[in-house]
């Protein structure tokens, strides 16, 4: 069954993070992605590699691009590409004139995809940095922790892969349906900081509308309502609640045993220390198997809080087949989900010049030496 990005032909200069996510997304979406590693590298791994499911459904090549025979093949592959994605900091694919105008030239249908921390131009382009740093220069991680103590970083998820790979993404897709009218490549300017900032385009509309005060703690989303925040159950596990609209937040307090008709006016924060303090102990007393139970004919937007192992395990990712299995490891499943080509992962991560890479460059018309 074709795939929607069958027939996209994308060569991919093997970086980390953002860039194989966006190459993952794609490949699983049915673009024929051709991965370049840097020959003599082991990659962020340490020998774990076949364990990288953000090189998944995808073959790979080792280059040398200082080498002339492999600069000329990674420069014939991106003649015949669709998109070239590439995530240095700026200037490195120009030493190697191997950067969009080199490529362009000879490919002007070529849309050239650049990742970076805090993009390609800007007195930071040229420093080195993380998720972390990116997101707490737009503002997003002075949101998150507690209000009496230091940020806290979302893990990995904000800039890297929601602000720089779905955007990646979403960008790349983007270009190519403007091509199929113009005719044209074009080069595509992701930053981390970028996206992240982008991600907080609500908080900024409710800052702006004075729904959000600012700092930490007062907020609705940030944890310090009762009714929208994780509480901790007898077991020392956790169960998230998100009741924010009047008819979840009145099933959530029944759901507890209390009186709705005592916890009005709920979005005043006023009110909400006093009435987590109430809260608290009474979600204490019971597990969180117990809890899960007693909310389960409820809506009452109450979920257990799970670990990546058990995710894999709960019925209800189970039956929605979140995660799938591939040479017997479970990762996250391709998504979205398309109803006439499905995305899928076509094979495991795969070590530079497996068979795949040869047939791949093959059908590239080009014959490996």
């Amino acid at each position: 069954m074709s795939k929607p990005l069958a027939g996209i032909r994308i060569v991919e200069f093997a970086g980390l993070g953002p860039t194989p996510f966006t190459c993952m997304m794609l490949a699983d979406m049915g673009a024929e992605v051709l991965r370049i590693e840097r020959r003599g590298t082991t990659g962020f791994g340490g020998g774990d590699e076949q364990f990288d499911y953000l090189n998944r459904s995808r073959p790979a090549i080792a280059l040398n691009l200082k080498e002339e025979q492999d600069f000329a093949l990674a420069k014939s592959l991106a003649e015949r590409a669709d998109v070239v994605v590439e995530g240095f900091r700026p200037g490195a694919m120009e030493r190697l004139h191997l950067g969009p105008n080199d490529l362009m030239a000879e490919n002007p249908r070529l849309i050239y995809a650049r990742m970076t921390g805090w993009g390609q131009t800007g007195p930071l382009a040229q420093k080195a940095g993380h998720d972390i740093n990116y997101l707490s220069m737009t503002g997003g991680l002075y949101l998150v922790g507690p209000h009496d103590g230091p940020p806290m970083p979302p893990v990995n998820v904000t800039a890297n892969f929601g602000g720089g790979g779905m955007v990646m993404v979403s960008g790349i897709l983007a270009a190519l349906v403007e091509r199929a009218t113009s005719g044209r490549g074009q080069i595509i300017d992701a930053a981390m900081v970028d996206g992240a900032s982008l991600l907080l385009t609500q908080i900024f509309s409710w800052s702006r509308m004075g729904r959000w005060r600012e700092g930490r703690g007062g907020n609705v989303l940030d944890g310090s309502a009762y009714f929208y925040r994780c509480y901790e159950t007898a077991d020392g596990k956790f169960i998230a609640v998100g009741a924010l609209e009047p008819q979840f937040h009145a099933a959530f307090v029944r759901g507890v045993g209390l009186d709705p008709a005592d916890f009005g006016d709920h979005l005043d924060p006023t009110h909400w220390t006093e009435r987590a303090a109430r809260i608290e102990p009474i979600i204490r007393s019971r597990t969180r198997a117990q809890w899960v139970e007693a909310f389960a004919p409820v809506d009452a937007c109450v979920t257990p809080v799970l670990s990546p192992e058990e995710a894999i395990e709960h019925p209800a990712n189970v039956a929605r087949q979140v995660h799938v299995t591939v040479d017997g490891a479970v990762q996250p499943a391709p998504a979205p989900r398309f109803s006439r080509t499905p995305a899928a992962i076509s094979g495991p991560p795969t070590p530079p010049g497996d068979a795949g890479a040869i047939d791949r460059l093959r059908a590239w018309g080009i014959e490996p030496s």
